[in-house]
């Protein structure tokens, strides 16, 4: 079957025909993103929204009619509680059908859904919760503890309640209490659905609030990046407590009536091979680190077996081509590069569902209704073969929804451009290779990490004057957090090792278990600028000696 040329849709692209196409409602005068991700395919009451697996071993779907009257349920619940349009709810919740339907309710009502990721420890929660202003949280009895620790919490809402010994409002009672009636509240492309975090080098986590627009890039990543045909048999492994799973397991599937695949268990390649047999998975996509794990355990996939995989993607940083030609030899099919971010969604893109050039270890090409530009020092466009800072030019991307940070945290906007940190090669044809970050962002596992948090908490144990957090290259992970501690005068421990455990496990519990650093060092000081600011390149570059020493 031959792609349609990259060019001719890229430059022929049409915002207004695509709304058209594809919502229910108008981005000006209304729309519902519960309707338009679920209401509209629930007539079908055989039409699966999700398939799951459950941690003892069980699984089950749950459809989009389904889905329709618990999310109606859920939307009522939240009523009783004063909860109203542009109020945020919070899911701290593990991959089961209960955080599609915390979703959709909340969408349902106008509401803005916000994903708190079950590895976060109290102080991430803390913060998320209250810079929000959020007024439910609901969670499970896993996670249920985390929130005793957290000052000023919201009410709670608990799946399986009884287990946690607690008196706390119980998840399935409170929706059976509720009608299964509940008519979408409307709001326009500007206002908020969703209300993300990303990590900054400087401070706390920044506002993230995704508008309904969004929808409409959400699609056209779906469908011509990811390639998701109506044949296919999807499976994003991302956890919808970040962006990608959010917007790519989630919204993007649901929004194209296409069924999503929901696994709470940890990830393991023996786990991953499984569900693909088992549902029979034909596109799937994962962060690099999955398919580093999937590779460096070749072993456990047998010599010769074709899983049936037509398509893979990859995001959250940049596959190199050992893993790239490792999947095209051993699962039959390609490999596909993707970037974004939490703020813009996914704008540059190597496309399954496209003909353009291939070029090894490239981003690929703007996405349709977006232009990605690279910009130098004095924020001109830069040329062939040239380095420069990624920027979406605003003027002429109609896709592009990021209005600025919640809170005003920081102005990524300079010259009509969003500036998006990250540095890139320009090829001249419209194509771009990453090439780092211009911050000290460090990219662990595929999930970014802001060395500041990291560096902050640390700051809380009696014994720690300074710390500097950097990223370690790592051949599984891409990265490790490496952290460099300066102990107080008269702190110091009889046992260092005994004191690195204690750090990391402080930073497990405040802020995730993703981010703590899995070394430690000890030095007598950091190296810093004349005004004090800590110099991070010199520990990052330290670091990477250790590496290649």
């Amino acid at each position: 079957m031959s792609l349609p040329q990259y060019h001719d849709v890229y430059s022929r692209f049409d915002a207004a025909a695509l709304e058209a196409d594809i919502l229910d409602g108008r981005l000006d005068t209304g729309l519902n993103v519960c309707h338009e991700i679920c209401d509209k395919w629930a007539a079908d009451p055989q039409k699966v929204a999700l398939y799951y697996e459950t941690v003892d071993g069980g699984d089950g779907v749950l459809t989009f009619a389904e889905l329709k009257a618990a999310s109606a349920r859920f939307a009522n619940y939240l009523k009783t509680l004063g909860v109203s349009k542009g109020d945020r709810v919070a899911g701290l919740l593990p991959r089961g059908p209960e955080l599609l339907i915390v979703i959709a309710g909340t969408l349902r009502l106008g509401a803005v859904y916000q994903p708190l990721f079950t590895a976060f420890g109290s102080g991430a929660i803390e913060y998320r919760l209250e810079k929000a202003g959020t007024r439910l949280v609901v969670t499970d009895p896993d996670n249920y503890p985390k929130l005793l620790d957290v000052k000023g919490c919201p009410p709670v809402l608990c799946v399986n309640a009884a287990a946690t010994g607690a008196d706390v409002a119980d998840f399935q009672q409170a929706l059976n209490q509720q009608s299964d009636q509940c008519e979408p509240v409307m709001i326009t492309g500007s206002d908020p659905f969703l209300q993300m975090f990303t990590s900054g080098t400087v401070g706390k986590a920044k506002g993230v609030a995704v508008p309904a627009k969004a929808l409409l890039a959400f699609y056209v990543y779906m469908r011509y990046a990811i390639e998701l045909r109506d044949d296919d048999v999807f499976w994003n492994v991302a956890d919808p407590g970040w962006a990608y799973g959010l917007y790519y397991a989630v919204t993007g599937p649901l929004l194209m009536g296409h069924a999503t695949h929901f696994n709470p268990n940890p990830f393991t390649p023996e786990s991953t091979y499984d569900m693909i047999r088992k549902y029979k998975i034909t596109n799937l996509a994962a962060a690099p680190t999955a398919y580093r794990l999937l590779k460096a355990h070749d072993q456990v996939l047998p010599e010769g077996e074709n899983l049936g995989l037509r398509v893979c993607s990859s995001a959250g940083e940049p596959l190199n081509p050992e893993v790239v030609n490792w999947i095209a030899r051993r699962h039959f099919c390609p490999v596909k590069d993707h970037y974004g971010q939490t703020e813009t969604g996914m704008t540059c893109c190597n496309f399954h569902g496209l003909e353009h050039p291939i070029r090894q270890g490239s981003m690929g090409y703007s996405s349709p209704g977006h232009r990605v530009v690279a910009l130098n020092e004095k924020h001109e466009e830069v040329g062939e073969g040239e380095v420069g800072q990624l920027a979406v030019d605003i003027s002429a991307s109609p896709l592009f929804h990021f209005d600025g940070y919640t809170w005003g945290e920081k102005d990524p906007f300079v010259n009509g451009y969003y500036l998006t940190g990250d540095m890139v090669i320009c090829h001249g044809d419209g194509g771009y290779s990453f090439s780092g970050r211009d911050d000290d962002i460090i990219t662990t596992a595929g999930y970014r990490v802001g060395p500041a948090d990291v560096e902050s908490t640390l700051l809380e144990h009696a014994a720690v004057a300074e710390s500097g957090v950097v990223a370690k290259p790592d051949e599984k992970r891409g990265a490790i957090i490496k952290a460099y501690v300066v102990i107080k005068a008269g702190q110091e421990p009889a046992d260092d090792l005994a004191l690195k455990e204690e750090l990391q496990d402080l930073v497990r519990r405040r802020l995730s278990t993703h981010a703590f650093p899995r070394e430690i060092e000890f030095v007598e000081e950091l190296p810093k600028t004349p005004s004090g600011k800590i110099q991070r390149f010199i520990l990052r570059n330290r670091a990477q000696d250790e590496v290649t020493a």
